[in-house]
This record gives structure tokens, sequence and C-alpha cells, in this order.
């Protein structure tokens, strides 16, 4: 039985120790100059489990080789799984200046934009952890008012346990709000170098617009195979065909 338990550790270690290998190989690979090299490693990596970091090298690999279209959909991937990472959002601001559409977001209310930047400070789990230690000092705080030997300290645990609370519920809202905009909010990155985008999902259909590789749509309609309906940032809407655009 030992020696079953041994020769399984032994073998995990030696898969660990292949991961590790192949992530310092693809990393020697882009700090030498081989992008091409880095991405294909970096893209068998993600086929093994997904992260931002990986999403996020494989990204500036892309944007090295000057495929902006695909250094765009994996800093896109990368913010999906860390909304608030600075340096994915400043690579791919970075990236967007690079592509042909110059989109003008619609213009929306102070308080929304506002909401929006506080939940894309963390992830959805990010926002969980948060809540669960605001739990424990909700809990901590209680104690504080119910056994304090002093007047400021129960004051303290009182008011501060309201606030810890109301933190708590904060977080769980901004949790779900997170997890909502990831799971359920599609968008897709264009990938061909000029999409027609039509009045109806159908090649005889009229064409509204013109998109260019790079351009980020939301996903409206998803009920047909070979179409979808797309929005595009400053409201502009209409049907284009499945294989011009990548889902994030």
């Amino acid at each position: 039985m030992t020696r079953y338990i041994v020769s399984i550790l032994m073998f995990c270690s030696i898969c660990l120790s292949a991961h590790a290998l192949t992530k310092a190989e693809a990393d020697s690979a882009y700090v030498g100059g081989d992008y091409q090299k880095a991405a294909a490693l970096y893209d068998s990596l993600l086929a093994q489990g997904v992260s931002y970091e990986l999403y996020y090298n494989l990204g500036n690999a892309y944007y090295r080789m000057d495929d902006i279209t695909h250094a765009i959909l994996s800093y896109e991937r990368a913010l999906r799984l860390a909304p608030g990472d600075a340096d994915v959002r400043f690579n791919l601001q970075m990236a967007r200046s690079k592509t042909i559409d110059k989109i003008v977001p619609e213009s929306e209310m102070f308080f929304v934009t506002w909401y929006r930047s506080l939940v894309n400070m963390a992830s959805a789990d990010g926002w969980g952890y948060t809540a669960l230690v605001m739990l424990g000092l909700v809990i901590v705080l209680a104690l504080m008012y119910l056994f304090g030997n002093r007047l400021w300290l129960r004051k303290l645990g009182f008011f501060g346990a309201i606030v810890a609370f109301f933190l708590f519920l904060l977080g769980n809202l901004l949790a779900w709000q997170q997890k909502n905009f990831a799971e359920v909010q599609k968008a897709a990155i264009i990938i061909e170098s000029a999409a027609n985008v039509k009045s109806t999902p159908a090649n005889n259909g009229t064409d509204l617009f013109i998109l260019h590789e790079g351009t980020k749509v939301t996903i409206v309609d998803d009920t047909m195979r070979e179409w979808k309906e797309v929005r595009v940032a400053d409201g502009k809407q209409g049907w284009i065909e499945t294989k011009q655009m990548e889902v994030i």
C-alpha cells in the first residue's frame, strides 16, 4: 500500500515538473524572441487548464507577431478571468488602438459606469472571498459588542458589525454580478479582415455596415447555428456569419 502511494506521488511530481518545464520553455522562447514557438507552447498549456496568466502571455506573443486579432482575443479571455488586472487592461487597450474600427461606446449615466468599474475590480471568486472575510469580521465585531467590557468597544462592535454586514451583502451582490457578466453575456471578436453585417440572417440580406478584424461584439441572438445577431458598443446591431467571429 505504501509503495502504491509513493508511486502515485512520484507520478504526480513528474507531471508537475513537466508542466513547469513547458511553462519555463514557453517563457524562454518568448524572451528569446521566438514568439511563434512561445504562442504554440502557451496554447498547449491552455489545453491542460486555463489561467489568466497563460492567456495574457499568449496575447503578448501574438502582439509581438503583429497578430492583433488573436492578441485581442487572448487579452479578452484573460480579462474574463482577471477583470481587475491593470496590465491586461493596458495591453488590451494598446492592441485595440491598432484595429481599423474606432468604436465610440454609447453614452451612459455616470453611476452605471462607476458601478461597472466597481464590479470589474475583482473576479467573481475575488468578491466571494471578500464577502467571506466580511462575514468573519461581522462575527468578531458582534462578539466584541456582546462581551466587550468597555463602552467604546461595544459601540465599535455594534456599528462595525453593521458596516461589515453591509459589505458582506455587497460582496455577494458583486460576485453574482461578475459571474452573470462572465456567463450570461456572450461576446466575440471579429476574425475576418472585413465582415458585412446584414439586416437579416441571410447572404442576400441588406448590408448595414462593415466590421473589421479585432472588433468586439456582443451576441444578442445565439439561436441560429450559421448566423448570430450582434450589437456593437456604439449601439449598431445586425446579423453576421458565425464563421466570421470567435467567441471570447
